[in-house]
């Protein structure tokens, strides 16, 4: 019971963060940039922004969820798309209400999938297929978008310049090995080698056991190398058409609010605010991903009313809206499964009747 209560406490005191970090956005943003914005300037924004605009918006985000549903069903054979839209939708809104809410997501997504008849090792299998692939691309974003800026030669600095090249390529270098070592055994066990070499350097208080590191990996590697060999292309075709049409719903929001700056610039926006949803103080980062891609836009360029009103309208269609849209499809689920139930129930009355 004291757990609970900690528990909720902690989400209370989380929501309570973010919707103040939401309010006084306008004190945060000229606090961060010097510039001066108004409520009413950003509302006035939103009134101008047309109702073609809005249903295109619509239409990009709802692609946004069909494409997940790619990734979901790579990870588990047999799983549906629409099984997949509802299992997205019902977990996202939990882990949005919820400081540390993946973990509530994942045990609903377990409940959800067993009501389906799935079996819980291919239900761990998935979890942990979706979660490594998310995290790669996590990792690949920033440096796709510091590659972008490159290119697009938005880093004047030589030596900034440099260090961009050698950040972004290391961390496209440290993929491509997590990768190779998910796919391939050899590559596991010289990776699994090499991380007991370097735990072998550490303190002995905190060294971990022997061939701690490189069992661990093994067990990570022996759970997803089915999956992962049989089905990285829909995985990674999924995940990567998923993040483009949110990139484009960050193109949409800026184009309407008048806030648009390069394809380069909003790419390394988009990373930026993919990043900062993993601030845990908040759920999904609430409050400090609209003020970081703020100030971002704003370095950029973007007037401060108009980069605001694209960050709200963003973080709107990746947050917000999963809320009530995962709150109706897991009333769905629920309604669905108490009727299968009551069928299943009343069956057996039937049959048991025809026995008398």
């Amino acid at each position: 019971m004291k757990n609970s209560w900690v528990r909720i406490v902690l989400s209370a005191a989380s929501l309570a963060l973010a919707v103040i970090l939401v309010v006084f956005l306008p004190q945060i943003v000229q606090a961060l940039t010097g510039k001066e914005v108004s409520w009413s300037e950003i509302g006035a924004i939103f009134v101008r922004i047309s109702p073609p605009m809005v249903l295109l918006m619509t239409a990009t985000w709802l692609a946004s969820l069909v494409a997940y549903t790619f990734v979901l069903t790579a990870s588990l054979p047999g799983l549906t798309h629409p099984q997949a839209l509802t299992l997205n939708a019902a977990g996202s809104a939990v882990s949005n209400l919820l400081p540390f809410g993946g973990a509530a997501g994942v045990a609903l997504s377990f409940a959800m999938l067993r009501g389906w008849g799935f079996h819980s090792r291919p239900i761990v299998v998935s979890t942990l297929v979706t979660g490594v692939w998310n995290t790669l691309f996590r990792f690949i974003l920033p440096a796709v978008g510091i590659l972008a800026l490159l290119m697009a030669g938005q880093v004047p600095d030589p030596t900034v310049a440099r260090a961009g090249w050698v950040g972004a390529l290391s961390i496209l270098a440290l993929v491509a090995v997590v990768a190779a070592a998910l796919y391939w055994e050899r590559a596991a066990t010289l990776l699994g080698r090499l991380l007991d070499a370097a735990a072998r350097l550490a303190p002995r208080r905190i060294r971990p056991a022997e061939h701690a590191a490189s069992g661990a990996l093994r067990r990570l590697r022996a759970d997803t190398a089915d999956i992962v060999q049989r089905r990285w292309s829909g995985l990674s075709l999924g995940m990567t058409a998923f993040l483009v049409l949110q990139w484009l719903i960050l193109l949409l929001c800026l184009h309407a609010t008048g806030s648009y700056v390069g394809a380069a610039e909003s790419l390394a926006a988009f990373a930026l605010s993919r990043v900062l949803t993993t601030a845990l103080v908040t759920p999904s980062g609430t409050g400090i991903m609209e003020a970081g891609t703020i100030a971002l836009l704003v370095a950029f360029g973007a007037p401060a009313p108009a980069a605001t009103a694209a960050a709200l309208l963003f973080g709107f269609w990746t947050y917000t809206i999963e809320i009530p849209f995962g709150g109706l499809a897991l009333g769905a689920w629920a309604l669905l499964r108490r009727r299968d139930g009551n069928n299943r129930k009343a069956v057996g009355q039937g049959n048991a009747e025809a026995r008398m």
